[in-house]
């Protein structure tokens, strides 16, 4: 199996999420990661979708995609050619003993503290899946508390947009 990353546009309307998803289910992908919000395009929507998948079944997934009334566009986005990234908010496990130590563990990557307690910690991380794994596997000796991760957001490399010529469409079928 392979990662792949898909970056979908679709029209911003209830159950479009829905569709999207089940259409995956359907045809017995696992989503590793999803990640929605809004573009640049009023009414128009951004999905990124992480699977691991065998390129020909992929392949197939994205064409029923197209037949979807309110997908727009859909991009894979190849790993040299992008940009990816990922936010985890990681609750440790700190007392005055050790909140130096995982201060100091939060600062070789880049992360941010962003709430300190009198037996806690929460530092904010960015980055790409593999730093994040990294900073949790360095923390968790400490003991995880908690941990949130916002799945994968992806845009490709370089000045042209996905978003490009779509809004003519989007009239088209308001």
């Amino acid at each position: 199996m392979a990662h792949h990353t898909l970056s979908v546009l679709v029209e911003d309307k209830p159950g479009v999420l829905t569709r999207v998803a089940g259409l995956f289910a359907r045809r017995g992908f696992n989503i590793d990661s999803l990640a929605v919000g809004t573009t640049e395009v009023p009414g128009v929507s951004r999905m990124t979708i992480v699977v691991d998948a065998a390129s020909q079944p992929l392949e197939q997934v994205s064409k029923q995609l197209n037949k979807l009334v309110h997908v727009l566009k859909i991009v894979e986005l190849e790993q040299d050619a992008s940009v990816e990234r990922e936010l985890a908010l990681v609750k440790v496990s700190a007392d005055a003993s050790t909140r130096g130590q995982v201060m100091e563990i939060a600062q070789v990557f880049r992360a941010s503290v962003v709430d300190v307690d009198a037996d806690a910690v929460t530092v904010e991380v960015t980055g790409s899946g593999d730093k994040i794994e990294a900073m949790i596997r360095m923390v968790s000796p400490y003991g995880i508390r908690e941990l949130v991760r916002s799945g994968a957001i992806a845009v490709g490399r370089g000045s042209r947009s996905i978003t490009e010529g779509r809004a003519l469409r989007l009239e088209r079928s308001a």
